[in-house]
């Protein structure tokens, strides 16, 4: 039987788990938790902490308790040791749905767009392409990624829309942050596709320091979940939880 698309969709987001080869076990309770009140589960990067395969396949333990859907998007660390194929491999293992530039649907109601993203700063402090090749490079990583998102939100027909990131598509949520590291931390690029689009929510990492909430330009609420910021304000429960 198909859901109402009236109907509420319980969101779990949260990133930056960081998992370590040793860590076995870690991630149970949380699992536990996620699955008892989530209809979905959204992980946005940074799953493990030098992207190695070896942790990738510690975290799956884990993940393999879950019973509902769950969406993950690769962070920086993840690409640490050059085997982003075999993370995803892994962790593909324990049903996880790795996005990059794609969308996944749950039951023909909520589609989900995910993508890393990258950085580049905010506002009128936005890093422009000139100058050194370096300088240029890494701000087209930073408009690639942008484009990517826009490529999975143009696809999305679904009645309700949710955006996953690792890096910040607004300042807000990295306010804590030592200012020197803004621009290492997203890009406003990010969010002219989102506002462009349209989403009820934004999820991403990243930001350990930062704060929980902010809005894009276009008014849609963004949320931090990394989960050392969620250690620290909601230390029972290290995931946001949105109805969408």
């Amino acid at each position: 039987m198909a859901r109402d698309p009236n109907s509420k969709i319980r969101v779990a987001a949260s990133g930056d788990l960081h998992c370590r080869e040793d860590q076995h076990g870690r991630f149970r309770n949380f699992i536990k938790h996620v699955n008892e009140v989530a209809d979905v589960l959204l992980l946005c990067g940074d799953l493990t902490d030098r992207g190695t395969p070896e942790e990738a396949r510690t975290l799956a333990e884990d993940l393999s308790a879950l019973r509902i859907p769950c969406v993950a998007v690769f962070g920086n660390h993840d690409l640490e040791a050059g085997a982003g194929k075999q993370v995803c491999a892994e962790l593909n293992k324990a049903n996880v749905h790795m996005l990059d530039g794609d969308h996944f649907v749950f039951e023909k109601t909520l589609g989900v767009a995910g993508i890393k993203g990258f950085g580049g700063g905010f506002g009128r402090a936005t890093l422009q392409a000139f100058g050194e090749s370096p300088i240029k490079a890494f701000v087209q990583e930073g408009v690639n990624e942008s484009l990517k998102l826009e490529a999975a939100l143009g696809q999305l027909e679904t009645p309700k829309k949710v955006v996953m990131l690792h890096y910040s598509p607004i300042p807000d949520t990295c306010v804590g942050e030592q200012p020197e590291l803004m621009p290492f931390l997203g890009t406003s690029r990010l969010a002219y596709p989102i506002d462009h689009y349209g989403a009820a929510v934004v999820f991403h990492g990243h930001s350990h320091f930062g704060s929980r909430q902010g809005k894009t330009p276009g008014g849609i609420p963004v949320f931090n979940v990394a989960m050392p910021l969620l250690a620290k304000t909601t230390p029972d429960q290290r995931f946001a939880l949105i109805e969408v």
